[in-house]
């Protein structure tokens, strides 16, 4: 994982993994996005501020990526063109080892979310997608201006996070093909790679 990427998951922590207890069944419009963000927000400083053991922290935050992130969407666009190139059980284990890896990258962190505090800002919808603007600060760190992107052809999910211009989805994806250009455009170098660095987290 990159120093960018590192930088992108600390500064927008519950666009990754937390949402609304109950998922409305229409699509999303920039109010439903809004509440969805300022929910999400809410859920974080609950679980982080909260007197439950760093591991129950963890395993709650866990239990809200895998349900509050569209973590399928998100793992496609990272490997970007190279999907097409993937036979389908290249697709289902590479798709599985960057579910978990995102997972364990939100939910190991739980402990530098507390005493976060955000202001909401203004919710715009592009083509496919809104974006909703915040400003998250973290104790003894500059604000942060973090946009919280959700995808507004179903029910709320968070498809990236653009931390200060930054996006996290296409960070990683960049950080994917220069992997793949280096090993061949091989695919299996790629999932191996993962599959490793997922054995040594344990």
């Amino acid at each position: 994982m990159s120093t960018t990427t590192r930088r992108l998951l600390l500064a927008a922590p519950a666009a990754l993994g937390l949402g609304l207890l109950a998922r409305p069944a229409r699509a999303a419009d920039p109010d439903s996005a809004t509440a969805f963000v300022d929910a999400m927000l809410r859920e974080l400083l609950a679980i982080a501020n909260g007197n439950q053991p760093q591991a129950a922290k963890r395993a709650a935050l866990a239990r809200v990526v895998e349900t509050r992130v569209n973590l399928d969407a998100v793992a496609r666009f990272c490997l970007g063109r190279f999907w097409r190139t993937a036979t389908p059980q290249q697709q289902a284990d590479y798709t599985q080892l960057f579910r978990r890896w995102l997972i364990r990258s939100v939910s190991d962190k739980v402990g530098e979310y507390q005493g976060v505090t955000y202001t909401m800002g203004r919710a715009t919808r592009r083509e496919g997608d809104i974006s909703v603007s915040t400003v998250v600060n973290r104790p003894g760190n500059a604000p942060n201006r973090v946009e919280w992107v959700v995808d507004a052809e179903g029910p709320p999910m968070v498809i990236d996070v653009i931390a200060e211009g930054t996006s996290l989805r296409l960070t990683q994806r960049s950080d994917y093909a220069s992997f793949l250009s280096r090993n061949g455009n091989n695919v299996q170098a790629l999932i191996d790679a993962l599959r490793q660095q997922a054995a040594a987290a344990g």
